[in-house]
């Protein structure tokens, strides 16, 4: 995706005029002559009419001639070539056909890859490319993770308010592809809000909860907590709502739902979607206090059948949020081990009385050593006396 603009062997002014020919013969309303203006005017009004090829071009052809047009648009100065550059990307997603959506794909990746890193064009086509990466389903070929976005931008990083409209824009074309994706973008976008403008940040907050909520694979929500745009939500339903699956237990959702039923649904959540995963947070909840579970007392916790025990086990076990042994013999769960839903004061302090027993175990056996050491060191020193 990431290959070379093809140069041809003709000056960028002669370049401009076969393309005029090229989009005049197509029935454009475009003059075959030079502009006297210079080669970005010429540029200007051939990216105006470029689309013109999109009807009933080849799509070999017309990645040439898109090819043609970038290696023209990369040689013009920034101050110059901004308007170019953004008529340019917007006209590539026009595109409706999924052939021709692949050659503006290409020919943006083109675009991006050979603008200087330190262009603040860089951004714009980026912005563009993962529009038309959407219409192609390929947006995983554009965007990774927030760690690699980042990366296109480390020698121009775009404003905050940049930022934040791309994050909007990669949450949109995610959520419905890859929520778990989807949800660490909108944490992100949450990220870029000061105490000052966090109250502006409704939307995106919501939006925010709902994603992360709705991803089957995340399980760990207390972080959104500390979020500031979240903070500001405090008091309303979504915020109540949120809460619930950060440290209440099964019934306590089914009686907010009961409650809010219309509210809940209003913001897209599939019920039996959440059922499912509250099952799985008070799972959590009941082995962090206890080493042993009983299929009775799952039975009644999660208000589930008997024949539904073990299948449910055998899913918590897949997630692997849970280390345990199923005894069906003994009809109990026994657990090793559980990763917290909350990380508060008392998961701190049990996390520093772990590091204190292990540094007290480590001195023990520093000590055990040095003596085994001590011995050898006396042995082979008798050794050498007597010999």
């Amino acid at each position: 995706m990431h290959g070379p603009a093809v140069f041809i062997d003709l000056t960028f002014e002669d370049q401009a005029q076969e393309l005029r020919r090229f989009f005049k013969s197509l029935g454009a309303e475009i003059s075959e002559e030079k502009s006297n203006k210079g080669i970005e005017d010429d540029l200007h009004k051939i990216i105006g009419v470029c689309d013109v090829c999109f009807k009933d071009g080849d799509p070999a052809d017309i990645d040439g001639i898109m090819n043609s047009i970038v290696s023209i648009m990369v040689s013009i100065s920034l101050e110059r070539g901004e308007n170019i550059v953004l008529a340019f990307c917007e006209k590539l997603t026009k595109a409706t056909e999924l052939p021709l959506i692949k050659v503006c794909l290409q020919s943006l990746w083109r675009l991006f890859n050979h603008l200087e890193l330190t262009s603040p064009l860089r951004y714009h086509v980026y912005y563009h490319l993962v529009q038309v990466a959407k219409q192609c389903d390929q947006v995983r070929e554009v965007f990774t993770g927030v760690d690699q976005l980042k990366s296109q931008f480390v020698q121009c990083p775009p404003s905050n308010e940049q930022m934040q409209k791309l994050y909007r824009l990669l949450h949109d074309v995610l959520k419905d592809t890859n929520s778990e994706l989807a949800a660490k973008v909108m944490i992100e976008l949450l990220g870029t809000y000061t105490a000052e403008n966090a109250s502006v940040a409704r939307e995106d907050a919501m939006k925010c909860i709902v994603t992360a909520l709705a991803d089957p694979n995340t399980f760990l929500l207390d972080p959104l907590l500390s979020l500031k745009p979240v903070r500001f939500l405090e008091g309303e339903l979504i915020h109540d709502l949120l809460s619930v699956f950060v440290s209440e237990n099964l019934a306590a959702y089914i009686q907010f739902y009961q409650n809010h039923k219309e509210f809940v649904n209003s913001q897209g959540l599939n019920h039996e979607q959440n059922m499912k995963k509250m099952r799985l947070l008070s799972f959590m909840q009941l082995a962090e206090s206890n080493p042993e579970l009983t299929f009775e007392q799952l039975q009644k916790e999660l208000q589930i059948n008997e024949d539904e025990v073990e299948p449910f086990i055998i899913e918590v076990l897949k997630t692997k949020l849970v280390r345990a042994r199923m005894d069906q013999k003994a009809r109990k769960v026994h657990i090793s081990s559980t990763m917290h839903r909350t990380f508060g004061k008392p998961q701190w302090m049990q996390l520093h009385d772990l590091l204190r027993a292990w540094k007290s175990n480590l001195q023990i056996v520093q000590e055990g050593m040095k003596q085994v050491a001590d011995t050898q060191a006396g042995l082979l020193h008798k050794q050498q006396k007597n010999n």
